[in-house]
């Protein structure tokens, strides 16, 4: 049966029978985003990057046991704020939601982590707490973007380090074809390329060429003159999206999603996937319809991906003495279309 319909939402969350909440440490320079499936979804992953920082990804491996996952975890604070992990959990377990024992339900539960612990170095982490807040935050409608939840601390193009970045943040996009199969993303935009127009090439927000300057570096041709990385911290850097469909698809089906997803960050983040990078996609089935072709998911994740990106710099807000893309871009209007 399928899940309540919500009013008008081109966000994640349309996909159906998803829930989505978002917590912020105090001075919002951190947080974390859950995304919750009604009960469980078959879940698929995949990492890139040299540097991820996740925990639960084991269990999504076709050939493991669990075939469902019950909360998929998005936050900052590096390494720390895995501990939002353990509040979701708890969420869940005192919901009845997880994996049937004999002594109980036992949740399972994924999580990845973007580091910015530059941009929050005088707050803390997320912790359980935060997490257990973004659960009763989470709701069915559209999903919030910006510097928001996991997006928070996010920022993008540190080639020359922090000081000389411009702000990320979450964002989201959804779309459904006519047959009826819907597919939603949302990405946290923290990485160490730029981001640019996918149909153009235009820097939207990345490195600048000093902390006072509103020109763009642009990474790709900086990097092209070098031939070695310095300036930075190798953590600093991650993309973390979770993409769902209402398609019926298996564990391994949906890791070929979430391989293909990742195409989307290729096309909007110059460069991506480096060995700085932590890039992690997690894709979802909420089993609402009919299997399609995997490729044809696959196909529409990577769009949806691209457009999250785009969407997740666009609307974020400065943070922690960093300008957001709006504050650069010398003709926002320019780019409105980008967003719809």
């Amino acid at each position: 049966m399928a899940c309540n319909e919500t009013p008008f939402n081109d966000t994640l969350t349309a996909v159906g029978c998803l829930r989505v909440g978002h917590a912020e440490v105090v001075g919002g320079t951190s947080g974390c985003t859950v995304i919750l499936p009604e009960g469980g979804a078959v879940a698929g992953v995949d990492i890139r990057g040299g540097a991820p920082g996740t925990c639960g990804t084991e269990s999504l491996h076709p050939v493991h046991l669990v075939d469902r996952v019950h909360g998929v975890v998005l936050t900052g604070g590096s390494a720390f704020g895995l501990a939002a992990v353990d509040g979701v959990r708890r969420y869940l377990k005192e919901h009845g939601v997880g994996f049937a024992t004999e002594y109980g339900v036992v949740p399972t539960v994924a999580g990845a982590v973007i580091f910015d612990l530059g941009i929050n170095k005088d707050g803390a982490p997320p912790n359980a707490e935060l997490g257990l807040e973004a659960c009763r935050k989470a709701h069915r409608g559209p999903v919030l973007q910006g510097s928001v939840g996991a997006g928070c601390g996010a920022t993008v193009g540190k080639l020359q380090g922090l000081a000389c970045a411009t702000k990320g943040g979450l964002g989201s996009f959804f779309l459904e074809t006519p047959r009826g199969v819907r597919v939603g993303a949302v990405v946290v935009v923290n990485p160490f390329g730029d981001v640019v127009d996918p149909h153009g090439g235009r820097i939207l927000a990345g490195c600048r060429e000093g902390p006072d300057s509103h020109q763009f570096l642009g990474t790709a041709q900086a990097m092209a003159r070098q031939e070695r990385l310095r300036g930075f911290s190798v953590a600093d850097n991650t993309v973390l999206a979770v993409v769902a469909t209402n398609a019926r698809l298996t564990k391994t089906e949906l890791t070929k999603v979430a391989q293909m997803a990742h195409d989307g960050l290729a096309r909007a983040i110059v460069p991506c996937h480096t060995q700085v990078d932590g890039d992690t996609v997690f894709a979802l089935s909420t089993e609402e319809r009919d299997s399609v072709d995997v490729s044809i998911v696959g196909m529409l994740a990577a769009q949806v991906v691209e457009k999250a990106i785009v969407r997740a710099v666009l609307s974020a807000q400065p943070r922690g003495g960093l300008p957001a893309a709006r504050d650069l871009l010398h003709d926002p209007s320019a780019i409105e279309h980008l967003v719809q």
